[in-house]
């Protein structure tokens, strides 16, 4: 009976034949790919050699694309494609369809968080699995938070992780938290700081002693998200159950409200939520509760999704009802 250590050997030996017979076969290939017939003899190396590198280097971002759903075992929130129309330099193949690119300018589009590249035709056929490239992500505040978790493969926006670790470690105890505002040159420096340098950003103590600061850029960066932590799906959800009486039935609804969030942002509300609620245990010495906060967060984690200035102005009281009802339910609604 064969050893385990010849069956190994046995093994690799077979790898490496397949192996060479694929390179072998690797010319007939991209011939046929590209629509050549191959007489008896083959062209030379010196003609192979430029008219791999150009086939290749246009199949780059779709072995890119193969490998990441090969290797990418950890789950990611759906997300679109941010398509721009773009003009490519060289001949280009749509990453959808396999087909050729035609024209001289403006010959397709390109996904500005990914990279992916397609006819324009194609963009509305392409599915939701756009996976960030931290290549393409230019800053932190303003960039899309689903675009940017995916980027940096995390569960929240570093920014509320960074701020909330800070201002939990030094400020829960703060006089004031939230409410007071820091210098805004300081909370603007912050700010570049953030999309300079990423998570190596430094908001210690030693480089931001007020605690304001820090509370100030965070604030900052939710208001700035293009679309809002509770979303514009979801805003009319949570508006419709901050209106109901019946304690019941609002947690009900809050719940119902809470799964129409895309997973990137429920988590995002979820860990300042319950940051929140550990602002207002320590109230006797922060004076902020519930309801103090829930006015400062309330505009901040909503915003009307295209509505007139009056029903806007009406559901003011309402998100803040809603951030009160997050708050103080955080450990029965998460």
């Amino acid at each position: 009976m064969p050893s385990r250590e010849s069956y190994e050997v046995h093994k690799e030996e077979k790898s490496l034949v397949q192996k060479a017979k694929r390179e072998a076969n690797q010319e007939d290939i991209l011939a046929a790919a590209l629509g050549m017939r191959m007489g008896p003899q083959k062209p030379p190396a010196t003609f192979w050699q430029p008219l791999k590198l150009f086939a290749y280097s246009q199949l780059t971002s779709l072995v890119r694309r193969a490998t990441l759903k090969e290797n990418d075992r950890t789950p990611k929130s759906e997300k679109v494609h941010n398509f721009k129309v773009h003009t490519f330099r060289g001949p280009h193949w749509c990453e959808h369809c396999a087909s050729f690119m035609w024209g001289l300018m403006a010959q397709g589009v390109k996904c500005a968080d990914c990279g992916l590249n397609v006819h324009k035709q194609c963009s509305s056929l392409v599915p939701n699995d756009c996976k960030p490239d931290l290549r393409h992500i230019r800053k932190i505040y303003s960039c899309d938070l689903t675009t940017l978790v995916n980027a940096y493969n995390t569960a929240r926006p570093m920014v509320v992780d960074m701020c909330i670790r800070e201002i939990e470690s030094r400020g829960l105890k703060s006089e004031g938290l939230y409410r007071i505002s820091g210098f805004s040159d300081s909370v603007e420096e912050v700010k570049m700081a953030f999309d300079k340098d990423g998570e190596k950003t430094d908001i210690s103590g030693n480089a931001y002693e007020d605690i304001n600061i820090i509370t100030g850029a965070l604030k900052l960066y939710l208001r700035d998200l293009p679309v809002p932590v509770i979303s514009y799906n979801a805003y009319p959800g949570f508006i419709e159950a901050a209106k109901l009486t019946d304690p019941e039935k609002k947690l009900e609804a809050f719940r119902e409200a809470l799964a129409l969030l895309p997973p990137s942002h429920n988590e995002t509300l979820k860990y300042l939520m319950a940051h929140l609620k550990r602002v207002t245990q320590n109230e006797k010495h922060n004076l902020m509760n519930a309801e103090n906060l829930a006015i400062i967060f309330g505009p901040t984690l909503m915003r009307a999704p295209n509505l007139d200035a009056i029903t806007a102005l009406n559901d003011i009281r309402y998100q803040r009802q809603v951030v009160e009802v997050l708050i103080k339910n955080e450990d029965v609604l998460f």
